[in-house]
């Protein structure tokens, strides 16, 4: 079992930045992946971010990419995903999730997902 609990959004102005944290727990932390996923109203859960076991490797979404940055500490059980030039775009309620298959690299389908936390909304104004 993984427990986590995602923190650090709020309302943003445009070209603002936001940094999220994740708190696990239950499982050794360093036994999976982690992703970071966000869902807009009337939207799908879209993959933004994902970071190996290790944090050796990194993968983004092109709507991201040198924007965000995400970051594991595994001494703390703590995945982070630093935002900034934030966008009114960037609105959604923002997911981190934990993948324990360890046999391919980070995935970007939410359903390969094992535990999910609660979510956190971020808001960017125009």
């Amino acid at each position: 079992q993984v427990q986590l609990v995602e923190s650090g959004g709020g309302l943003v102005q445009a070209g603002g930045s936001l940094r999220l944290s994740c708190a696990a727990s239950g499982r050794t932390f360093s036994d999976y992946h982690m992703g970071w996923f966000r869902q807009a109203p009337g939207k799908e859960r879209e993959f933004v971010a994902g970071i190996s076991w290790r944090g050796g490797y990194t993968y983004y979404a092109d709507s991201v990419k040198g924007r965000f940055t995400i970051s594991r500490d595994n001494a703390k059980n703590t995945v982070y995903l630093q935002m900034n030039t934030l966008k009114p775009e960037d609105t959604a309620v923002y997911y981190c999730a934990a993948d324990l298959f360890l046999g391919t690299g980070v995935r970007r389908t939410p359903s390969q997902y094992d535990y999910w936390g609660p979510g956190t909304q971020v808001t960017v104004s125009s």
